[in-house]
């Protein structure tokens, strides 16, 4: 599925901004190390590891040369972010020549994991202490329902009483540029929260993963370590028991805020308490490069504006809810309609027709998803024109002149609304006037001073 951008700050450029000592804290990792290389552009990787057992700066000139003609721009994009994450140290000679060297932290670490690979500071645990541990099966069909239940509580707060998750204060932590809140209405999905529905599952889970991360300091944790932690973690094997002993007082409430999102699993025992990665834990270090699989569609989009989705979920429900009238929910079917009404409380909302044929597009049914095009031509014809429909009249404050004393005082107060960029409107046979109301004390000191 196309990835859909969200108006964030990205993950990595959070690891770029964290101080020089506390970004080689981070490369003492053999695995943050690798999470990281992953996460760089192919061009970028190239560079790493051409680079890794050399222990001199390499002139940038020869870089050059790696790469063919029409890779130049890659080319800067690849030394960019590897200046920015501090992996690439740029240096200039007397000459005014560039070159570059790795940062030994990086590459000491990276070298040792190449060779050796990593030890996790933890071993899962014998299978006769961690009894009755779930199904891979069971473990999946937990992660998502965690998920969804925590997309739900973030979608639609009036459902938060009904659902077992996360915090309060934690959860207006992921709302934050999600949802808005308006006099007298409760709270709304932003246009930036429907593009966060669009995205899938794993570009969903870097983005709270970056709002939690990013608000780690009012807890009182550092962001380096919490950064650490977590993408440590996505090293763990899924399915397999970890004690909680052996973890800190910070990692463990940190896992306590994963299991409300389904990325690990908290079981206790007799005498001891351990967590079990799920899928969605162990693929952070995946999510970390930004790609994206298409998932399998639900929808099926008719002519007349029917809409039929084929779901148990009632995360994705309450999604089609934001645009369409829902008419009725069967065990395993969504039947909806697309009218006026729930367009234009979308586009009230902030959606705009172009998100909203996005989604159908990339929802779509198997069977309909090879049609070309997959959604009806009327159907997103009409879409954009009732769209259209709410833009014809744009609505601006402005102060109205007339009885000036003479004409010659109307055309300067012409030439100065025009000068400020405020004229909206003249009759010069009535001498009459209209500005932004921007200008209007600029306007009446104007013609003050021209009356006098």
């Amino acid at each position: 599925m196309p990835q859909v951008k969200i108006i964030a700050k990205n993950f990595m450029d959070m690891v770029a901004s964290l101080p020089a000592i506390k970004l080689d804290k981070l490369y003492n990792n053999v695995f943050i190390c690798e999470a990281i290389l992953r996460s760089l552009p192919p061009l970028a990787k190239k560079y790493v590891l051409q680079m890794l057992y050399t222990d001199v700066p390499v002139p940038g000139t020869m870089m050059e040369e790696w790469v063919l003609a029409d890779g130049v721009s890659k080319h800067r994009v690849a030394i960019d972010r590897l200046i920015q994450l501090r992996i690439f140290s740029e240096m200039v000679d007397r000459k005014n020549q560039t070159s570059y060297s790795l940062n030994p932290t990086f590459q000491n670490n990276l070298r040792k994991h190449i060779i050796s690979g990593g030890v996790l500071p933890r071993e899962p645990m014998n299978s006769d202490n961690a009894i009755k541990l779930p199904s891979l099966l069971e473990l999946e069909t937990y992660a998502l329902r965690q998920w969804e239940c925590f997309l739900l509580q973030l979608i639609n707060p009036s459902q938060g009483e009904k659902l077992a998750g996360i915090s309060p204060s934690m959860m207006r932590i992921f709302q934050r540029g999600l949802l808005s809140q308006r006099d007298k209405d409760g709270p709304r999905l932003t246009e930036s929260g429907f593009q966060f529905l669009l995205m899938d599952t794993n570009a969903q889970l870097w983005y709270i993963i970056r709002e939690y991360i990013s608000n780690a300091e009012e807890r009182d944790v550092d962001p380096a370590d919490l950064i650490s932690f977590l993408l440590e973690l996505s090293f763990h094997v899924t399915g397999e028991a970890y004690n909680l002993n052996t973890l800190t007082e910070v990692q463990k409430n940190t896992l306590k805020d994963l299991a409300d999102l389904g990325l690990v699993k908290l079981q206790q025992g007799r005498k001891d308490s351990w967590f079990i990665p799920t899928k969605l834990a162990t693929n952070l270090s995946v999510s970390l490069t930004d790609s994206s699989v298409r998932k399998e569609g639900y929808v099926v989009m008719e002519t007349n504006f029917r809409m039929y989705a084929y779901s148990t979920s009632k995360l994705q429900c309450e999604i089609l809810r934001l645009f369409a009238r829902i008419e009725y929910q069967l065990p395993n079917l969504i039947a909806a309609a697309i009218t006026k009404e729930s367009l234009y409380n979308a586009f009230d909302n902030g959606i705009t027709s172009d998100q909203i044929i996005t989604f159908l597009q990339q929802n779509s049914h198997p069977r309909c998803a090879d049609r070309i095009p997959s959604i009806p031509e009327n159907v997103t014809d009409q879409i954009r024109l009732w769209e259209a429909d709410l833009k014809r009249i744009e609505m601006t404050q402005a102060h109205f002149y007339d009885e000036f004393p003479s004409k010659d005082v109307f055309e300067a107060a012409c030439d100065f609304a025009r000068e400020w960029r405020g004229l909206l409107w003249e009759d010069s046979k009535r001498m009459r006037l209209v500005v932004k109301s921007e200008i209007h004390n600029q306007m009446r000191e104007f013609l003050h001073s021209q009356s006098k």
